[in-house]
């Protein structure tokens, strides 16, 4: 589950020209935390903490500090300071606050459980337990949180009529490998719909792959071959059995259709769950992404809720997914559901909890790219943004053209409607 923070993925797509075959919508519902048992929002800017009444004062004036420090440090380290050593003169953090686990800054900030949990899990999208410092799988320093954090201030407020730092592709994420094909068409490459490949081809004699044979018989031969990483080919260049190094990552997801939107009022929202809020034993955050109908992923009338966290086993994984969804949904359905969907919009909706109409949940094993004769980009992570995507797909790139520039900018194709194309807002739709 991966939704669009609006960052170097906005940029790409603006910059190649797919801003003309995507559009996206606000997530405007905002973010909620789960906490001692019910949600909030997470006050992620100044006018959130202002507006926010659950927050005590004191709570209030910590979160302005902290947020205040992190912005003087992020404008100063995009200044680039006036001399060398100045310190927290210039509005740097120091050295030794940066390379400090994230968790333990946040405490010398005298940040409450509560607003760690909000800015490690709802703002700087911190994936594993960071109280646990020797046992986490994956501690964030303070650098990378403050980095976090000033990708998701910048994303606050960058389109006009859209509120919070997150946006989601119309019809889903599919449409986004759609959008840079059809760039990719325009510009003059091959873009074959219906047509899958039955057979690699291989030279026997130079151990490596040549090309595809289609489900029409055709052979097309190629000097490289992309493959998505879900394939399982055979290596030419060692045994069939030979020892897997590395065990894959998982990540437990859950798809559910619901009657309702957890947050009433809004259409699109991200929940979190950081670890120990559902049970002791969680030691990963659960993120819940609901979408409505507007983005065209269900029929009017119902919810999409995605869910993710990432596991070390398939048991933990089901587990915790299906805990938040214990958590955020009633299961009782009535027999006949028009009657039932009646029913639940004549009822008090901020009582009730979104009734599950169907649920789905699973464990996807997270393949890392491949390198050779046959490459492969990774597999989508847990990762709420596109960043690890883009960089392992630069790489890729690189290690083809190591000549070439990534989508330079006078790359994109040329439309007939190119006045607004270097503009943010031509992705947004409201």
């Amino acid at each position: 589950m991966a939704v669009c923070h609006v960052t170097k993925a906005v940029d790409l797509l603006l910059r190649s020209g797919g801003s003309h075959h995507v559009e996206f919508k606000s997530v405007e519902g905002g973010t909620l935390l789960y906490w001692g048992g019910d949600l909030y929002p997470v006050p992620d800017s100044r006018q959130a903490i202002f507006k926010d009444t659950t927050l005590q004062l004191r709570e209030k004036n910590l979160l302005f500090r902290f947020f205040k420090l992190v912005q003087a440090h992020i404008a100063a380290s995009a200044a680039g300071a006036a001399a060398a050593g100045e310190g927290e003169a210039s509005g740097r953090l120091s050295d030794e606050d940066l390379d400090l686990p994230f968790v333990e800054f946040l405490k010398r900030q005298n940040l409450s459980p509560k607003m760690r949990a909000v800015v490690l899990y709802a703002i700087a999208m911190a994936d594993y337990d960071q109280d646990g410092v020797e046992s986490c799988e994956r501690l964030l320093t303070t650098r990378e949180g403050v980095k976090t954090i000033a990708l998701y201030s910048s994303s606050i407020g960058r389109f006009a009529n859209a509120e919070g730092a997150f946006i989601y592709p119309m019809y889903g994420h599919g449409e986004l490998p759609q959008a840079f094909c059809r760039c990719a068409a325009v510009k003059g490459a091959l873009y074959v719909l219906r047509m899958p490949a039955t057979a690699l081809l291989v030279d026997e004699e130079k151990k490596r792959y040549v090309g595809i044979r289609l489900a029409s018989g055709q052979d097309i031969l190629c000097q490289q071959l992309i493959l998505d990483p879900s394939y399982e080919i055979p290596s030419l260049d060692m045994p069939c059995n030979a020892p897997v190094s590395n065990l894959p990552r998982k990540v437990a997801r859950g798809i559910c259709i619901i009657s309702s939107s957890v947050k009433q009022d809004s259409s699109n929202v991200l929940v979190v769950f950081p670890p120990k809020s559902l049970e002791d034993e969680q030691i990963t955050a659960v993120r819940v992404l609901q979408l409505s109908s507007n983005l065209a992923v269900c029929p009017p009338g119902m919810f999409m809720a995605y869910l993710s966290t990432p596991c070390t086993d398939a048991f933990t994984g089901k587990k915790c997914i299906n805990k938040a969804i214990d958590v955020l949904f009633s299961t009782k359905v009535s027999n006949d559901l028009e009657d039932h969907l009646e029913k639940n919009s004549e009822e008090n909706k901020e009582s009730v909890k979104p009734t599950l109409l169907w649920s789905c949940v699973y464990v996807q094993e997270i393949i890392q790219g491949t390198s050779g004769t046959a490459l492969s980009c990774p597999m989508p992570d847990e990762n709420m943004d596109y960043r690890s995507i883009l960089e392992s797909t630069k790489k890729l790139f690189t290690d083809i053209c190591p000549n070439e520039e990534f989508l330079p900018r006078n790359s994109a194709p040329k439309y007939a409607s190119d006045d607004d194309s270097n503009s943010a807002e031509a992705l947004y739709s409201t």
